[in-house]
């Protein structure tokens, strides 16, 4: 597909979330998706406030990603704790240069392969609900096109989560932000089991989750849901979804 169609593609999808019911760690999975495939970076992570004011991983491009999100979490240090604070996009063209802002975090992403990162405000006017983090496997910075236009979908994303109400006060929609973050868990337990039942990865397992709960248009948090209760077979993921594709997210 051309670059221009994907760009189309994606902001369709996004706003395609604002009217009708969806499923938000799908769609910030998309949201990373995207990311891989139309701009300069390795990997992607997003990261989403509870309702306690505490920022949970949400959607990540490799589970490596996940656990070096997990570590900035962890650590309390890092771009995205930045972007989340400050409600604006947070860089760093050179990690190897990053050890007295970051410690902790730099050289852990210098050992998982990545040399620069860019990190987005997930937002909507005053309110900041999460930031997506943009890591680069070279030094140097990102376009300011690709920086916009990231924004532009992390802005969008977050209009798909609240909403504004009466006196402009904001308001999560009916509870689902917090259900996504409870969603993750349950999400997590679903790869684990199916990863260990089909001796595949997490990477896989994850992909698999994904990919047949579009083929029965179902949600993946439903369909997680099944799979850890019971409610639907092991097997049933397993030879239905099984099949070659790419690395997905996690």
């Amino acid at each position: 597909m051309a670059r221009e169609d994907l760009l189309a593609q994606t902001f369709v999808q996004l706003a395609d979330s604002l009217v009708a019911d969806f499923d938000i760690i799908d769609l910030l999975t998309v949201l990373s998706d995207r990311c891989i495939e139309l701009f300069d970076v390795e990997a992607a992570g997003i990261l989403l406030v509870d309702l306690e004011g505490k920022l949970r991983v949400m959607a990540a491009s490799t589970e490596q990603t996940r656990l070096l999100e997990l570590f900035q979490l962890q650590n309390e240090e890092g771009p995205c704790l930045e972007a989340y604070s400050t409600g604006r996009p947070v860089s760093h063209d050179d990690l190897r240069a990053a050890e007295e802002r970051w410690p902790r975090f730099a050289p852990e992403a210098l050992a998982a392969g990545f040399q620069s990162v860019s990190a987005l405000p997930l937002r909507l006017r005053a309110s900041v609900i999460g930031a997506l983090n943009l890591f680069r496997s070279q030094p140097g910075a990102l376009p300011d096109s690709d920086i916009r236009l990231a924004q532009a979908w992390a802005d969008v994303a977050s209009i798909a989560i609240i909403q504004d109400q009466a006196n402009t006060v904001l308001h999560l929609r009916d509870g689902q932000l917090q259900h996504a973050l409870d969603s993750r868990v349950v999400i997590e337990q679903a790869k684990g089991m199916l990863a260990a039942h089909a001796s595949i990865d997490m990477a896989e397992a994850f992909h698999r989750l994904r990919t047949f709960a579009r083929a029965s248009n179902s949600q993946l948090t439903e369909v997680a849901n099944d799979l850890v209760s019971g409610a639907r077979s092991l097997d049933e993921i397993t030879v239905k979804a099984s099949g070659p594709h790419r690395s997905t997210p996690s």
